[in-house]
């Protein structure tokens, strides 16, 4: 038997060497399907959603339901409407936001990270922590506050009026309870507040960015900080937050930015207008 010339082993691993994520599957219509796209859509599907499917089911399956999704597609691409370009715009922002922010968090945290994280949240292995149990209602206004405040003062339960009245959701159908929290979780002026109260006291209306809070102290303790080793992996998850939110900070910060004044917040309420 003939051996194949070097010429044609070359000839025939040329195109599987060749593809490149720009490689067109299919076309519908003239519209590209390429495998770049294919292969974007497996890796976001994950393991889980791909199953044990062998790799010829699962390219067919995946295929059809991208012919599937473009040919259906295709009548709205000439007739978008305010609405449609606007959800497109915000997703084509979303996701290259993401890209970048997790490029940015993707590095493992350095030792010398962690212990800084480790330190700001605890002050050493052997300093105490202050830990509060509360409960809160808020509102929008001071004058709302003040309300609930005279209230509260006249004999109403606490738990009632913030299942009522509350317009935090997580919070407000649970009495207003928070459980426990170190002050370092909650923003600056609850934590404040809550670090001059005594046990069973209620605040006077604080107002923090979220709006009016009116603030019962259940309880407090005192708790030993944990060992590094054992809060370790959380500390990473912390050093990550903190590294995104310092490069968004970073980036806004260099930007450019205009805002149009004299635009009526109310203009937020017109669905109309993304129908035109």
């Amino acid at each position: 038997m003939l051996k194949p010339s070097l010429a044609l082993v070359l000839m025939l691993a040329t195109p599987a060497l060749a593809q490149t994520a720009d490689t067109v599957v299919a076309t519908v219509n003239g519209e590209e399907i390429t495998l770049g796209q294919m292969i974007a859509m497996k890796d976001g599907m994950g393991d889980e959603a791909t199953g044990n499917l062998p790799a010829p089911a699962l390219w067919d399956l995946m295929l059809d339901q991208m012919i599937r999704q473009t040919a259906v597609g295709q009548e709205k691409t000439d007739k978008l409407n305010a609405r449609d370009k606007a959800v497109l715009e915000l997703d084509r922002r979303a996701y290259l936001a993401g890209a970048v922010l997790e490029g940015i968090a993707a590095t493992e945290p350095s030792d010398e990270e962690l212990r800084g994280v480790y330190e700001r949240a605890f002050g050493g292995e052997t300093a105490p922590k202050t830990e509060f149990n509360a409960a809160h209602i808020l509102v929008k206004t001071e004058d709302e506050a003040k309300a609930i405040e005279a209230e509260l003062a006249g004999g109403a339960d606490f738990g009632t009026l913030a299942a009522e009245k509350s317009t935090d959701t997580a919070s407000g159908p649970n009495k207003g309870d928070l459980g426990w929290f170190q002050p370092e979780q909650m923003v600056a002026p609850f934590a404040e507040a809550v670090k001059g109260m005594k046990a069973g006291e209620v605040s006077k209306p604080v107002e923090t960015q979220f709006g009016w809070h009116v603030i019962k102290l259940n309880e407090s303790r005192q708790v030993a900080a944990p060992n590094f080793d054992e809060v370790k992996d959380q500390l990473a998850v912390q050093v990550r937050r903190d590294r995104v939110e310092a490069a968004i900070q970073t980036r806004v910060d260099a930007s450019k930015i205009e805002k149009t004044p004299d635009l009526n917040a109310d203009l937020l309420n017109r669905t109309d207008l993304l129908e035109q």
